[in-house]
This record gives structure tokens, sequence and C-alpha cells, in this order.
């Protein structure tokens, strides 16, 4: 069974320590991405439909809202995973306004780059000097970061949902953040957006590169997280008021996405 062995949320974004035996669905999130391997067998996750295969010798970057999923090779004892997920405004506020997009995702690990891989994740281990943690985290991101662009041609690979300029979907966007829950109809939306569903779903793809459910459940594994770490609300009424009629469903979609049940997550999780 997958387990989180350490978690922090803090301005920088979420740094995690996962011992993971279990493939995700496709899912994306707001955040930039990183995942280092760090004990046990090697895995891949497949970014956008390209697998990227993640070891002691590569590092898989993925960019904010860039559709991905884990692929484990050992289903029984599965291997340890230090995992960063990189707020982009925290990383713009660093980096002279850049914004947060990798060149390629797929890195090479050097040994400099391991080196501090190594250093970051046994500081998250020991939950000690915490303090320093954020300009830890920040070195080894923009290190990632540089050399992810290295050699590419510095063409941005995709498109940020704030670069949406159709009006309908910017519209089917604002009624899914206002209305995140498990059981919205996506037709109702499409209506509402004045979209027949054929044109939405083509429409809202084209324009920002996922599907409407991907992007709903994106929205959804947010608040899920959000409520689990800032309340002490029972798993179940979190589920509840995010539109999931049991906690079974709720906990098959928190695993689905996350790799673990959402109590396995919330005892681990700690925030700075």
């Amino acid at each position: 069974m997958s387990r989180a062995i350490a978690v922090f949320h803090g301005q920088f974004g979420r740094a995690t320590l996962y011992q993971l035996n279990r493939p995700f669905t496709v899912h994306a999130h707001r955040e930039g991405h990183l995942i280092f391997h760090l004990d046990g067998s090697d895995g891949s996750v497949d970014v956008d439909g390209k697998s990227c295969p993640l070891s002691s010798a590569t590092i898989v970057a993925i960019s904010p809202w860039e559709p991905h999923n884990f692929v484990p090779s050992d289903v029984d004892a599965g291997a340890l995973f230090f995992v960063l997920y990189v707020d982009a405004d925290w990383f713009a506020t660093g980096g002279g306004g850049a914004t947060l997009c990798f060149g390629s995702s797929l890195i090479a690990r050097t040994p400099s780059l391991d080196r501090q891989v190594r250093h970051a994740a046994e500081m998250v281990r020991a939950g000690e000097r915490l303090g320093e943690l954020d300009s830890e985290l920040r070195s080894l991101i923009d290190e990632c970061y540089d050399v992810s662009w290295r050699a590419v041609d510095g063409r941005s690979k995709r498109r940020a949902l704030e670069g949406v300029t159709d009006f309908r979907v910017r519209k089917s966007i604002r009624l899914m953040q206002d209305h995140a829950v498990a059981d919205i109809e996506l037709d109702a939306v499409a209506r509402e957006s004045g979209l027949s569903r054929p044109h939405f779903y083509k429409l809202f793809r084209t324009q920002t590169g996922l599907t409407p459910h991907l992007f709903l459940n994106t929205i959804l594994m947010e608040r899920a997280l959000e409520r689990l770490v800032s309340s002490e609300a029972p798993v179940a009424e979190i589920g509840f008021k995010l539109g999931f009629s049991s906690q079974s469903g709720f906990t098959k979609f928190f695993a689905a996405n996350v790799g673990m049940a959402p109590t396995d997550y919330r005892r681990a999780a700690h925030v700075l």
C-alpha cells in the first residue's frame, strides 16, 4: 500500500516523501511538479502522453496543468520518491517574474543535482531545520528549471489557463471553480457557457490542453488537500462537501490522484 512518510505545506507549495507502489490516474496540478527517485525499484511518469523513466539518473519535471500519471515497476514493495509541488507565484517572486514552465519533462540527474536532492529530502524526512527548507528548495528548484531549458529552443511548451482567450471557456472555468463538486453536471456548464456539449469539450481542450473533467478533478483535489491539512473535519464530511456520496467514493478518488488514502495523507501532513 502506498503511504506518506512526510508531507510539508508551505509558501513554496508542498514537499513530500512517498512510498509508492500503485499507479495513479491521469491528473494535473496548478503547481509545477518535480519527482525524484530515492530508493527501491525504478518507475516512470507519463507526461502528456510521453513516458519518462524515473530513476536515480533522472528527474521528471511537470509544468503547471500538464496531464500526467505515475506508473510503478514494483507493485509490491514500491519505491521511495521525493516529490515537490511548486507554487507558480512563489517561483515567480524569486525568479524575476519567470513563468514556471519546464523546458523538458526529463532532466539528467548530475552528481551535483543528486547531492541537492538527497540533502533536501533528508531535511524533509528529519523534520529539522525547517526554517531553512524554503531556501534549500529554492536552490534545488531553480537548478532543475535552468537545466530543463538548456537543451531546448526557449519556446513555452504549453498554454497556461491564464492565457485562455475564448470568453465561453473563461466562463466555464469560473463556473467550475465556483461550483466545484464531484457531481457537477458538465453538460449544464456547457449550456450555461453557450456551447453544445461536443463543442464545449473540443474548445476547452484546444484552449487549455485539458479536458473539462480533468480540470474539475484538479480543483477538487486542491480543495480536498486544503481541507485535510487546515481543518479537523472528518474525512467523510470533507468528501460530502465536495460532492461525493460516500466516504469510500471520496477515498477512491483521492487515492487515484495522490496514491494513498486521505487519512494517511492527513496523518503525515504538517503546515509550515
